[in-house]
């Protein structure tokens, strides 16, 4: 049997709308030991912040970050998969578009995402990127 991308992705992933201010998100991303947020408005998923968009997109830039929302940093750009995708389907995207992430929707919601390490976890449990991933962080 095929393994889903519902197997595998994170449920209930963190969103903010478009006016957060990208501080509180590193905050959040911080708080919650994550490294993407997603970016909704009115419950539509408008794009995806990464731990890198804010260092590359507001701090390497010299943005305020408590003048900067994330609506002027995220990847508006979306590649998104289905719950009930192949895991593999997933991985193929990634690979074409040099992700490490992709959201999950379901009927136009985000309902999850799925990242590289849990592919690593799911494919190759006795990987180094499986054993990290799967591992507890203790920051």
């Amino acid at each position: 049997m095929t393994q889903r991308v519902r197997d595998i992705m994170t449920a209930a992933p963190v969103a903010v709308g478009t006016l957060t201010g990208v501080g509180e998100v590193a905050q959040r991303m911080r708080d919650e030991d994550i490294g993407a947020v997603l970016v909704t408005e009115r419950d539509e998923l408008r794009g995806l912040v990464t731990d890198r968009d804010l260092t590359v997109r507001v701090l390497a830039e010299g943005r305020d970050p408590l003048h900067t929302t994330v609506r002027e940093v995220c990847s508006p750009r979306l590649v998104t998969v289905s719950p009930d995708d192949g895991a593999d389907d997933a991985a193929v995207l990634m690979r074409r578009h040099s992700l490490r992430r992709l959201p999950v929707v379901e009927e136009g919601e985000a309902v999850g995402m799925v990242a590289l390490g849990d592919l690593a976890v799911d494919r190759d449990p006795d990987s180094a990127l499986s054993e990290i991933s799967a591992a507890t962080a203790n920051i």
